[in-house]
């Protein structure tokens, strides 16, 4: 036997029961070791005491057989089944999730968040819809924008918002943030499993009905996602019979829809790697779709990119369904980021000892053509601000770089990380290609 030798048992891999025998049991034949994690069932689906015994010459421990003769010569018909028992399904259900995808997860932390002041008409107008104890008439809202419009920073607020209210219960239900470069958040994968705990977490009696099932068939944790949304969501709503009908409605956010990219697939050829982008994005609404038909507690907060494939679905269903926001049109974008940028920069000019004796700086004429270089776009007000607070250089002269820039017409990141990428890499002492 080798020096160590280790035996993994489990329904499933991520709770995988872990057996390690040392060295110094080498020899010890017919030496009895209780298990409290593990039971087996030979020949019959009930639980029996468990003894494993340490069988000289052989690769690994005995379970409830025989301490005498050749391991070798065992029935081939002997089969052992191990299960992981005793584990909670609550527990079960969170060591599946994706832990990254909460609006509050350490992942993400410090979590986006609109600056104070701004995006106000886009938060009166979600808060409005959702009215926390009253439900909707529309049960499903969707906003978009283009990118740098703040829409994470909006989930992640009204979030908050929900999250403060002194209530009897929690108004908000789940959320699922997907990020492109997260394996777990960039497929759809984790996403029923993910909010079906939540949602545990957040309404008492549908825990109870939630923790039953997991527990009752485990094996459910990787089936496909509608498999799940039906295991794990709608039977467990209806388990709870007429008392569904006085459960508050809970709010559901899902955002960065188009960052859900089944990234197992990039290997695949550009073109049906776009496809089945396409596909996986219209899956997930198809789930959220599946979900209200079903008349449950919840509404569901949908913020994503306008991208063509997800207005096409989205513009099928009922127009008593959904309500769609475009965020582009809501509010006063140029007046959010100066509110932004002049409160930054005021901060900046406080902190930094190189501006302690510029009284005069930030000048109105540098604020105003910071303003209008980022045409609303809070995204690239943020980047911009990250990069000149750097307490090594000097504010002023990285931002006049950046406001001397060839102005564009529409400005995005694509235009200013040209600029700033090469800086970055020069800083940390990598050569730049050109």
């Amino acid at each position: 036997m080798s020096s160590r030798t280790v035996a993994r048992f489990g329904p499933y891999p991520d709770c995988s029961a872990h057996r390690s025998v040392d060295a110094n049991m080498q020899g010890r034949r017919g030496v009895p070791e209780a298990h409290p994690r593990l039971r087996v069932v030979r020949g019959s689906r009930s639980p029996v005491p468990q003894s494993v015994y340490l069988q000289s010459g052989s690769h690994a421990p005995i379970y409830n057989g025989s301490i005498a003769g050749d391991v070798n010569n065992f029935e081939n018909n002997f089969q052992v089944r191990v299960y992981e028992l005793d584990k909670d399904g609550l527990k079960l259900l969170y060591d599946h999730s994706a832990k990254g995808a909460t609006h509050d997860s350490g992942e993400r932390y410090p979590s986006p968040q609109c600056h104070p002041g701004t995006r106000q008409a886009a938060i009166g107008r979600i808060s409005g819809w959702f009215g926390y104890v009253s439900v909707p008439k529309k049960k499903v809202m969707w906003v978009h924008a283009p990118a740098g419009y703040g829409k994470t920073a909006i989930a992640g607020t009204i979030s908050k918002i929900l999250e403060d209210q002194n209530l009897k219960f929690k108004p908000l239900g789940a959320t699922f943030f997907f990020w492109r470069t997260s394996p777990q958040r960039n497929n759809p994968t984790r996403f029923i499993v993910t909010i079906a705990y939540q949602l545990a977490v957040a309404i008492p009696e549908f825990r109870r009905e939630v923790k039953k099932a997991v527990e009752e068939d485990v094996s459910v944790l990787g089936k496909n996602s509608q498999c799940q949304l039906d295991a794990l969501i709608v039977k467990p709503f209806k388990a709870l019979g007429p008392m569904i009908s006085i459960i508050p409605t809970r709010l559901v956010i899902i955002d960065g829809l188009d960052e859900c990219i089944n990234s197992e697939q990039e290997s695949r050829l550009a073109k049906a790697y776009a496809q089945d982008q396409e596909e996986v994005q219209r899956q997930v609404l198809g789930l959220i779709h599946t979900l209200q038909s079903h008349h449950l507690p919840l509404c569901f907060l949908i913020l994503s990119r306008p991208e063509p494939w997800i207005k096409k679905r989205i513009e099928t269903w009922s127009e008593e369904l959904v309500e769609v926001v475009d965020l582009y049109r809501v509010g006063d974008h140029m007046h959010d980021v100066e509110v932004y940028i002049r409160a930054h920069l005021s901060r900046i000019a406080t902190e930094h000892d190189e501006l302690v004796e510029d009284e005069e700086w930030p000048e109105e004429d540098i604020v105003q053509r910071f303003v209008n270089r980022t045409d609303g776009h809070m995204v690239y007000a943020s980047t911009v601000i990250r990069h000149i607070d750097d307490p090594y250089h000097d504010p002023r002269e990285r931002l006049k770089d950046i406001l001397n820039l060839p102005s564009d017409p529409n400005p995005d990141l694509c235009t200013l990380y040209p600029f700033l990428l090469p800086l970055r890499a020069l800083q940390a002492g990598h050569a730049v290609l050109p």
